[in-house]
């Protein structure tokens, strides 16, 4: 704040907390992941987390600069970052509790990765270092482990998630970079507090549905954008904060039976 203001101050902390929410509801698809393919908590989670960090680095630096180029080029880019949004945001109001445990083997990511297309792989982990991404088979042959198998569906859910996630922050500031620095302070934050905030959107059953909401509202002033009304960031954050709070609270008070 004191280097660019208290307005661009303003609009990190929007950015963040947008960002935040959206990370922490994405625990619920790394946690999955995790389950589905073994991959047990402790050093090899941490291992998994951490390739996925380096991961979320260049793809959310790539999804800012050409969302940045975009804008600066062709203002109609708010009315496709406005659709995306909505759409993201209906399909996860209308989804019925239980829509979305479906089995993961049928996800197209799990079914591409486990496909062997690009390398050969196993069921099984290295017998020396469990934490190896490939292992030796008793034919010679290297394959790779569940463990890369978790880590390849993790970078390729990132770019799944960045679909949204950047645009909602586009939606608070138009600055490449507070997006990009806003979506790296909540990146690693939630690899910080990983174990924390992993149960924290397993218990916050309207976690979720507050989430969409949000991302409605963004959708919304970026299309009130696009006709010239402009929202202040002071609103948006006031928005912003008392939606996922109310999410927050409604969960803890009025659990679901």
């Amino acid at each position: 704040a004191a280097t660019h203001g208290p307005e661009k101050a303003l609009e990190f902390g929007a950015g963040y907390v947008v960002e935040q929410s959206l990370s922490v509801d994405n625990l619920l698809v790394f946690l999955v992941l995790f389950d589905y393919f073994r991959v047990p908590p402790g050093p090899m989670q941490d291992k998994a987390l951490a390739f996925g960090l380096y991961g979320a680095v260049v793809c959310r630096g790539i999804f800012v600069a050409l969302g940045a180029v975009a804008l600066q080029n062709f203002r109609g880019v708010l009315l496709v970052f406005a659709g995306i949004l909505l759409f993201t945001s209906g399909k996860i109001l209308l989804l019925e509790d239980g829509d979305d445990s479906d089995d993961v083997a049928d996800n197209d990511v799990v079914k591409w990765v486990n496909s062997q297309t690009l390398v050969p792989s196993t069921d099984a982990f290295d017998a020396e270092d469990p934490s190896r991404f490939f292992t030796l088979g008793a034919d010679g042959v290297r394959r790779a482990t569940p463990l890369l198998a978790a880590v390849a569906c993790l970078e390729l859910s990132d770019v799944v998630f960045a679909v949204d996630s950047v645009p909602a922050v586009f939606g608070v500031t138009e600055d490449p970079f507070i997006v990009y620095t806003s979506n790296m302070f909540a990146i690693l934050g939630l690899r910080a507090w990983y174990a924390v905030l992993a149960q924290a959107a397993q218990d916050l059953a309207y976690l979720e549905k507050a989430v969409a909401l949000v991302l409605g509202f963004v959708g919304a002033k970026l299309a009130f954008e696009f006709v010239g009304y402009e929202v202040s960031t002071e609103v948006s954050l006031a928005v912003i904060a008392a939606t996922l709070g109310v999410g927050v609270a409604a969960s803890v008070w009025f659990p679901p039976d």
